[in-house]
């Protein structure tokens, strides 16, 4: 539903939603980029460290199908999809233009920090009310990111749970037009 709002406010944009490449375990009708079953950080992590090469993988492949550089591409996803599009876009050589995240932490901050090689401007969003992926972790990555010296804007969403409303869509919207005619 995302991708058909946002793509009547960006015209000549190429709008793709992967969905994890495996099975949901914990929800069979869903997807995941990795298997949370397990509290094991360093299983969580090996999960989500294929999981970047699998993304890398399919970014080549977009790249080339669309004659793209990474500073004509805003990553964006949400839970699991935002934790992989913070990891990809602070590990990547090439910087990409922005990132928005909706409800999604960071998954390995000691890993994570090892490995941050460009520093996207960042917005992340989430919704006070969400009990999968808890508003504090929202606090956590700003300060995170704040740390590492990386542009982070942030927005918390009265009245939200685990899900993008209007006006998170909307603020993205504004956020990816700003950067991307930039």
């Amino acid at each position: 539903m995302l991708s058909h709002n946002w793509k009547r406010h960006l015209k000549n944009t190429v709008i793709i939603c992967p969905n994890g490449h495996e099975r949901c375990k914990i929800n069979p009708s869903g997807f995941q980029w990795f298997d949370l079953s397990t509290d094991d950080e360093d299983y969580i992590l090996n999960q989500s460290l294929n999981a970047e090469i699998k993304i890398n993988n399919f970014l080549s492949e977009i790249k080339n199908e669309y004659k793209l550089k990474n500073s004509d591409i805003c990553l964006s996803g949400f839970s699991q999809g935002c934790m992989m599009a913070i990891n990809v876009a602070l590990t990547s050589k090439i910087p990409f233009n922005c990132l928005v995240g909706f409800s999604g932490k960071i998954i390995n901050k000691k890993n994570l920090s090892e490995r941050i090689s460009s520093k996207p401007k960042i917005l992340l969003i989430h919704g006070n009310l969400d009990n999968v992926v808890t508003p504090d972790n929202l606090l956590d990555a700003k300060d995170f990111l704040i740390r590492n010296k990386i542009h982070c804007d942030t927005k918390i969403i009265d009245n939200c749970d685990h899900n993008i409303p209007l006006e998170a869509s909307s603020i993205a919207i504004n956020f990816i037009k700003e950067n991307l005619n930039n």
